[in-house]
């Protein structure tokens, strides 16, 4: 299976990186963070799913069976299988001639980090000093697990190679060659193309916690109580960005203007003054965008 864009899987286990027990616990804010994120990505992939193509679906599906009855000397159901594959493939092709890539299933992956700021950066540290010293596995087994994000996985069938392959599979069936037949399978089921659509967390927490935060900010004569909250809100939003910009999701220019925005928004919103619906409006425009950059990259 060709992947277009490949992400490691791992939970972060580093000691390094691990947080003590005492801020391991998420706070209100952050869970309501985690809630909202949550269901953005289960908003997102929903539409993904909404994308895939039962027909395309059902050529996989006849695939795996033709090679299943081929295990099992059923040459003639194998035949059968991959004639239905033909068929839904062309009708895929038909309706939608224009058409590179056919969707046939939707996953979701969470590769969740649990560290703080400082404990991401000396640990992004310490794999450019690997690098810098030739030590590249090293730097790699740490690498691969400093990401904090949410992948859209969507599995397709290539349109300009996958029908061509079966349908060459027939004639070997035909001649007997049953071992070419099923090497072929392989090779055209493995050449199913994946492709990552990625959401950092940290962004989508923040945003959550802007979106909470608005609220409070414009409510008047808000209590004590509220104000605190708010203001933990703002923090807290703040400290997700700057863990989205450690673990590399953009850069510090990236990051600038909307930290630039968020401070604006603290100072303007503190000693319980109420209103700045403009300011939340236009950080939270900037952060979709950039979560967007990360969702449409290739």
């Amino acid at each position: 299976m060709k992947t277009c864009k490949a992400f490691a899987l791992g939970v972060l286990l580093t000691s390094a990186l691990a947080l003590p027990a005492s801020q391991a616990a998420p706070a209100p804010q952050e869970k309501q963070g985690n809630i909202s994120a949550e269901q953005q990505t289960r908003d997102k992939a929903s539409e993904k799913r909404k994308e895939v193509i039962e027909e395309a679906v059902t050529a996989v599906q006849k695939t795996r069976e033709a090679l299943r009855h081929l295990e099992a000397g059923e040459n003639d159901k194998a035949l059968d299988a991959l004639s239905l594959a033909i068929g839904k493939l062309e009708t895929v092709i038909a309706l939608n001639p224009e058409l590179a890539l056919a969707p046939v299933d939707v996953k979701v992956i969470t590769l969740d980090l649990i560290a703080d700021v400082d404990a991401v950066r000396k640990a992004v540290k310490e794999v450019k000093d690997l690098i810098e010293d030739d030590r590249i596995q090293e730097a790699r087994l740490l690498l691969k697990d400093l990401a904090s994000e949410v992948i859209v996985r969507v599995i397709n069938i290539p349109l300009a190679t996958y029908p061509d392959a079966i349908k060459e599979v027939v004639p070997l069936i035909d001649q007997g060659k049953i071992k070419e037949a099923k090497a072929a399978l392989e090779v055209a089921l493995s050449s199913l193309v994946v492709v990552d659509h990625i959401s950092p967390l940290p962004v989508l927490r923040a945003e959550a916690m802007l979106d909470e935060a608005a609220k409070l900010a414009d409510k008047k004569d808000r209590s004590k109580e509220e104000n605190q909250k708010l203001e933990k809100l703002l923090t807290d939003a703040g400290s997700q960005l700057d863990l989205a910009e450690a673990l590399g999701y953009g850069t510090r220019e990236d990051y600038k203007p909307l930290h630039e925005l968020l401070e604006e928004i603290k100072e303007k919103t503190s000693g319980g003054k109420s209103g700045q619906g403009k300011l939340f409006h236009d950080l939270k425009e900037r952060l979709e965008k950039h979560l967007e950059g990360f969702w449409n990259r290739k």
